[in-house]
C-alpha cells in the first residue's frame, strides 16, 4: 500500500505580485499590439462605456471583447467598475504615460532625421532656379 504525502500549504495572497517597471511596460505594449484593443482605447477616450456598448462595434463575441478588456485592465490602461452584472469601462492614462516616457528616450534619433531632412530642403531651396520664359516654360540651355 502506497502512502501519499500531503502537499505543503501555500498561502494565496489577494494582492497581485508586485511588478517591475519593465513588466508593466511589457503589458502596455502587449495590450497596444492588438488593433481591437487600440480601437477600444480610442472609443473610451473621453467616454465611460458599458462592455456591451463596446462589444456592439465588433464582429466578435461579447466574451472575446471582455477578454480584450481584461488585457487592457491588467496593463493599467482601462478601469472597469462593476455594478451587479453591468460593467462600465473608462480609460486610464497613467500606464500610457510610462510608455510615452520610454519612447521619448528615442526621440533624439527621430530628431536627427528631421534635422537632416530640414538641411536637405534648405539646400534645395538655396540653389538658383533656372529662369522661366513667359508662359511658365523654362529657358533652354545651349
Amino acid at each position: 500500500m502506497m502512502t501519499m504525502k500531503a502537499a505543503p500549504l501555500q498561502l494565496v495572497s489577494a494582492q497581485p505580485a508586485p511588478q517591475t517597471d519593465e513588466m508593466r511596460l511589457d503589458q502596455v505594449f502587449f495590450a497596444l499590439a492588438d488593433p481591437v484593443r487600440r480601437n477600444i482605447l480610442e472609443r473610451l477616450d473621453g467616454h465611460a462605456l458599458l462592455v456591451s456598448e463596446l462589444a456592439a462595434a465588433y464582429d466578435i463575441s461579447l466574451q472575446a471583447v471582455s477578454r480584450h478588456i481584461q488585457v487592457l485592465v491588467r496593463a493599467g490602461l482601462v478601469q472597469q467598475e462593476r455594478s451587479g452584472r453591468i460593467s462600465r469601462c473608462s480609460l486610464t492614462v497613467g500606464a500610457l504615460y510610462g510608455a510615452a516616457v520610454w519612447l521619448n528616450r528615442y526621440s533624439k534619433y527621430w530628431q536627427e532625421q528631421f534635422d537632416t531632412l530640414a538641411a536637405t530642403l534648405a539646400h534645395i531651396d538655396a540653389r538658383p532656379q533656372p529662369a522661366r520664359r513667359p508662359g511658365g516654360k523654362r529657358a533652354r540651355r545651349k
